[in-house]
């Protein structure tokens, strides 16, 4: 099994947020983590526009996995910190974030990540750093 395709299973099938919320991973083409969230009424605020921390959720699942990807599985990535910019309200529209990596290395990525509406509007944006911990093999 690729490391895309372990990766893959590991959320979609075994990672409760993921059910929870309805999100959807898979990679393009250039190993780019991206995650899909049809619009879910149960993740609004009072205001009926999605929450903020959705927003959050989506950038630092697809920047994760983005980073996740470009190490095997004998290693574990954990997120050390993360900037994010709430850019535009999103209501009742489906969410696609993805993950573009900055630089990747043996101890620390950094990975931009970006949050679409259904329309194709940037509606967030955030950098993180993730720390690749060593012998801490992904059970799948």
């Amino acid at each position: 099994m690729s490391r895309r395709d372990q990766l893959e299973t590991f959320f979609n099938d075994g990672a409760p947020i993921a059910k929870t919320f309805g999100m959807r991973l898979h990679f393009d083409e250039e190993d780019r983590a991206v995650v899909v969230l049809p619009y879910n009424p149960g993740l609004d605020h009072a205001l009926q526009g999605t929450h903020g921390g959705v927003y959050m959720t989506l950038l630092d699942t697809a920047a994760w996995f983005t980073s996740a990807v470009r190490h095997d599985g004998q290693c574990w990535i954990t997120t050390s910190e993360m900037s994010v910019h709430f850019l535009k309200p999103a209501a009742r529209t489906e969410l696609r974030a993805v993950g573009y990596p900055m630089q990747s290395g043996k101890r620390q990525d950094i990975v931009e990540a970006k949050v679409f509406d259904q329309q194709g509007q940037l509606c967030g944006h955030g950098v993180g750093t993730f720390m690749v911990l060593p012998s801490v093999p992904m059970k799948t």
